[in-house]
C-alpha cells in the first residue's frame, strides 16, 4: 500500500489528526479499496458503521468484570474492538467517496449522524451497566435505603447522560466539524469543503415534496436543524461571511492573501477540533470501561470536553472579529 494513495484520500493535511494518519486512515483505506472492488456505495459503508458502532453498546453494557469476572472483561474488549471497527468504516466511507467521486448530500448527512447513532446507545448502555454493577458505589449520598439510593444515583446519571449526549456530545462534534469545514473552505475553496448553510438546506427541504420522499425529507429536516445550530454558535463568523460577500460578491472572489491569513489563524484550532470528535473521546471511553468506572466518562465529557469547546469557540469568534475590523 503506497502512502501517497492514502494521502490522496485525506480531506487536507491541515485537518488530519496524527492518530488518524498513522492508524485510522491506513486501515480505513484498505477497507475502502475492498469496498471499491465490490462496487459498494459509500453510504452503505456508513450504515454498516452505524450498525456495528451501535451494536457495541450491548457489550459495553455487560462489560463489568467486578461482577462478571473474566467474561465481563472479554465483553469489554469486544465492545472496544467493535467501536474501533465502526470507526474504520466511518473513515473508509469518506475515503471511498473521495476515491470514486460518489459524494452525495445524503452521505454528508449520514456521516454527520454516525457518531450520534453510536454514542447514544453506548451512553444508555453505561447507565444500565451502572445500575446493574456500580450503584452501591454511591452510598456516600447518605441514604440508608439501598433501593432508594440506587434509584437516585441512576436518575442523576440519566440526567448526566441526557445532558452529555445532547447538550455536550452533539454540540461539540457539530461545532468541531463546522470549524473544520470552514478551514477547508478558506484553504481549498467551495469545491474542497462541505460548508453548508441552513438557508440553502431549508430551501431544499421546502422545495422537496413529501410524496415519495418521506425519508429524504426527514433527513433534510434534521440537517436543517444541524446547520442552524452550528450557525447560532458562531455569530462573529456569520458576520464575517456577510462582510466578505458585501465586499467581494461571490465567495470565490475572496483574495488569496485573506484566505492565507484566515488559515494561519484557524490552523492552531484544528488540534482542538480533532480532540472534540472521535479519537480522544473513544480513548477515554475505552479507559474508563476497562477500569470499570463507566460513570467517570460523563464527568470527562461534561467538564473537560465542554471546557475545550468553550475555549475553541472563544478563540475562533475572537479572530473572526479581528478580521472583520481589518477589512471594514
Amino acid at each position: 500500500m503506497e502512502k501517497g494513495n492514502v494521502k490522496s484520500t485525506y480531506k487536507s493535511n491541515d485537518t488530519e489528526e496524527w492518530l488518524d494518519k498513522v492508524w485510522t486512515r491506513p486501515i480505513g483505506y484498505c477497507w475502502a479499496l475492498f469496498f471499491k472492488r465490490l462496487h459498494i456505495h459509500p453510504n452503505t459503508v456508513t450504515i454498516l458503521s452505524m450498525i456495528i458502532g451501535a451494536g457495541s453498546a450491548f457489550f459495553f453494557a455487560h462489560g463489568s468484570y467486578r461482577t462478571e469476572g473474566t467474561e465481563g472483561l472479554l465483553l469489554n474488549i469486544v465492545a472496544v474492538l467493535m467501536l474501533a471497527w465502526a470507526n474504520f468504516y466511518d473513515s473508509a466511507d469518506g475515503q471511498l467517496a473521495r476515491m470514486t467521486g460518489q459524494k452525495t448530500r445524503l452521505g454528508r448527512i449520514l456521516d454527520g449522524a454516525a457518531s450520534e447513532v453510536w454514542f447514544i446507545p453506548i451512553y444508555l448502555a453505561l447507565v444500565y451497566r451502572f445500575y446493574m454493577h456500580h450503584a452501591l458505589e454511591f452510598q456516600w449520598l447518605g441514604i440508608e435505603d439501598t433501593t432508594r439510593n440506587t434509584w437516585i444515583a441512576v436518575s442523576v446519571l440519566l440526567i448526566a447522560v441526557l445532558y452529555s449526549g445532547f447538550g455536550c456530545h452533539s454540540r461539540q462534534c457539530g461545532i468541531a466539524d463546522y470549524y473544520r469545514q470552514i478551514h477547508l473552505f478558506f484553504l481549498k475553496g467551495e469545491a474542497g469543503s462541505e460548508l453548508d448553510n441552513s438557508a440553502q438546506q431549508r430551501k431544499l427541504y421546502e422545495e422537496t415534496p413529501w410524496k415519495g420522499n418521506f425519508l429524504w425529507k426527514a433527513f433534510l429536516k434534521t440537517y436543517v436543524n444541524y446547520t442552524a445550530t452550528q450557525e447560532k454558535q458562531t455569530p462573529e463568523f456569520q458576520r464575517l461571511m456577510r462582510v466578505l460577500r458585501e465586499k467581494y460578491g461571490a465567495t470565490e472572489n475572496i483574495p488569496q492573501p485573506f484566505r492565507d491569513k484566515f488559515r494561519s489563524l484557524s490552523l492552531p484550532l484544528m488540534k482542538w477540533t480533532n480532540i472534540l470528535t472521535f479519537n480522544t473521546r473513544a480513548i477515554v471511553l475505552y479507559a474508563v470501561c476497562l477500569l470499570d468506572l463507566p460513570w467517570l466518562y460523563f464527568v470527562f465529557e461534561i467538564v473537560i470536553m465542554s471546557g475545550i469547546c468553550s475555549y475553541m469557540k472563544r478563540k475562533h469568534e475572537g479572530f473572526c472579529r479581528e478580521l472583520i475590523s481589518s477589512i471594514q
